[in-house]
């Protein structure tokens, strides 16, 4: 009989603290959610590779994702981009991505680099004012940096 309730007691304790941390875990996905919406981030890094670009320039490459919509838009340097995302927990899914087609002199490179590692985006990680785009294994394909604007 003992044994019985002691199993009992350690039951409910687990499914007690899976609960909490489940709740506590919804509210960090939203706050999550909260930082990475409707502001505009503003591309740093493509892998380990650091990108330093004019903010006055052109199509600076940029992303902001719209909560009301679920818009995602931006530029890649040369040519804008936009369609839609979708989050799941840490996961981030793009739709197939549009974009215009003008040609850019000196930033077609650049635009391919940055187009070839949105295909790649499975997840993110957002901590104040860096967003880390990742792949499916976790690693960075893009990040970028917002002062925090909203839109």
């Amino acid at each position: 009989m003992l044994k019985k309730l002691l199993i009992v007691a350690a039951l409910s304790s687990t499914l007690a603290f899976t609960g909490c941390t489940t709740m506590q875990s919804s509210a960090q996905q939203a706050e999550n959610l909260a930082l990475l919406q409707n502001k505009t981030w503003i591309l740093t890094h493509i892998g380990t590779v650091e990108y330093k670009t004019d903010p006055t320039a052109h199509n600076v490459p940029s992303i902001q994702f719209d909560a009301a919509t679920q818009r995602v838009s931006g530029a890649d340097g040369c040519n804008r981009v936009m369609g839609t995302y979708s989050v799941e927990g840490h996961q981030l899914n793009l739709s197939q991505l549009a974009g215009t087609r003008m040609m850019c002199q000196n930033t077609m490179e650049l635009a391919d680099k940055y187009n070839q590692a949105l295909a790649k985006v499975a997840g993110y990680q957002v901590y104040a004012k860096t967003l880390r785009l990742l792949d499916r294994q976790g690693n960075p394909v893009l990040q970028y940096e917002s002062t925090i604007q909203p839109r």
